[in-house]
């Protein structure tokens, strides 16, 4: 009989899985394992609407025949299983296409010295399990103060949670690490006024300890004053004007910014940045950092999805772009070395993706950068996503408050925002106000660059 491999440490696991796929005529392999527990408590209206913990445990095994690869992935983790995963990954490496830009990376250039101090270092793992009544409180708590806000008619609940996740790699290059993290959540979501003319807003707070999670009558009282203040929004006529954006949705221009140094999308010649390297991209003033080693980052790692170690970067700086965000593969195709920022799932292949990305904060409050505009735009929602990535052309849906000398006044929706992420870029200018809410964050940023697009 099969004897099930959950109780066996996870690394031994890997390094029986990717020995027995070398023995079995792969060239090279690397597996991972992941484990996850979730907890989650919602409510709405001031009863328990849903109660939610499940445990997951995922494997996956890459192999190459040469330059051909495969991925496959299982939840069973018993000794027959895991033979047949070897048996059926090799057969499909055989019959995939050649890729000349694959592989793993060599072993002198993997991080094999990650220690426990290390993983200390980082300090991403919140010892202490909430429990179901503690999240209940902070979603009552949080629904509470948001619904005692004057003008809130009713709400779309309240979401308290916990996550733990672990990682765990090994490849046939000699590497092995492994990786965890805890996560709390809390959000809070209500509507302001009645009929045809209801508003809605929300607010959150994301932390790794639970004691970090913040006040939630503070958050619920913010979520219900958000939700009034766009009570009787106006449109406006359209016109081109300085457009700021409140800075929990301004990492949109960070996420439009990654997808433009993506090294696959370089590769294959489809971002608008792509013959911009060493150039200024941005006002002078703007630097972009990645740092995966941040204390208590909600995206920090010591290894990527390659093995690779993990260090800070700036991909901007002083406006200038320093390099493209790139894995092992991508990175061989363009000709250079990667970038540290391989990541991957158990189904998929590594791929580029950031890790704790942010806009360095500028000099200057909020209320300064827009104490100048005679008229212009705050915006504190956007709907939808139009970017094209080829162009840098953008447009997209925006309500928030218009701005009239230098003060935010009335609210307003209903209208578009258009331009060109190129133009954006070189004239955007950065408020102070940065904070670390998504491990993609920036501060208020201000584009005087876009066309207001209303009646």
């Amino acid at each position: 009989m099969n004897s099930p491999v959950q109780t066996i440490d996870p690394l031994t696991v890997l390094q029986q899985l990717v020995e027995m796929a070398i023995k079995s005529g792969a060239s090279d392999a690397d597996a991972l394992i992941t484990d996850s527990v979730v907890l989650g408590v919602s409510q709405r209206l001031n009863e328990r609407e849903g109660l939610e913990r499940s445990e997951s445990r995922d494997l996956g095994l890459r192999v190459l025949v040469g330059k051909q690869q495969a991925i496959v992935s299982s939840t069973d983790l018993s000794s027959k299983s895991l033979e047949a995963l070897v048996e059926r990954a090799v057969a499909m490496a055989k019959l995939a296409p050649r890729d000349e830009y694959q592989g793993i990376a060599d072993y002198l250039a993997v991080n094999t010295d990650i220690t426990a101090s290390d993983v200390r270092r980082l300090d991403l793992i919140d010892p202490v399990e909430p429990t179901v009544e503690w999240l209940s409180s902070l979603a009552e708590e949080a629904e509470e103060a948001a619904r005692k806000v004057p003008k809130i008619s009713n709400s779309d609940g309240a979401n308290a949670g916990w996550s733990r996740t672990k990682a765990h790699m090994v490849s046939s290059n000699g590497f092995q690490g492994s990786q965890e993290a805890t996560r709390h959540s809390l959000s809070v979501s209500v509507l302001a006024g009645s009929g045809t003319a209801m508003e809605s807003d929300y607010d959150y707070s994301v932390s790794i300890y639970g004691r970090d999670i913040g006040d939630p009558k503070t958050i619920g009282r913010t979520a219900g004053e958000r939700a009034v203040a766009k009570l009787n929004p106006q449109t406006v006529m359209t016109l081109k004007a300085p457009v700021v954006f409140e800075n929990h949705i301004a990492n949109f221009l960070l996420r439009s910014f990654i997808g433009a140094i993506n090294g696959n999308s370089i590769a294959r010649g489809t971002s608008f940045l792509k013959d911009q390297l060493g150039e200024l991209v941005f006002n002078p003033e703007i630097t972009i950092i990645d740092d995966p080693l941040r204390i208590r980052g909600f995206r920090s790692r010591l290894f990527d999805g390659d093995g690779l170690k993990t260090e800070a970067r700036k991909f901007i700086d002083n406006g200038v772009l320093t390099s493209w965000m790139m894995d092992l593969r991508s990175a061989k195709q363009l000709g250079f070395s990667s970038t540290g920022h391989a990541s991957r799932s158990t189904a998929s292949p590594p791929s580029p993706s950031p890790s704790n990305l942010y806009f360095a904060p500028g000099a200057v409050s909020r209320a300064d950068l827009i104490a100048d505009i005679k008229q212009g735009f705050f915006v504190t929602g956007l709907m939808g996503f139009g970017v094209n990535g080829v162009t840098g052309d953008y447009s997209q849906g925006a309500s928030g408050f218009w701005i009239e000398n230098g003060e935010i006044t009335y609210p307003v929706s209903g209208v578009t925002i258009a331009g060109n992420l190129k133009d954006m870029f070189r004239d955007l200018t950065l408020a102070d106000d940065l904070e670390f809410r998504s491990g993609i964050d920036s501060p208020t940023a201000r584009t005087d660059s876009l066309t207001i697009a209303g009646n």
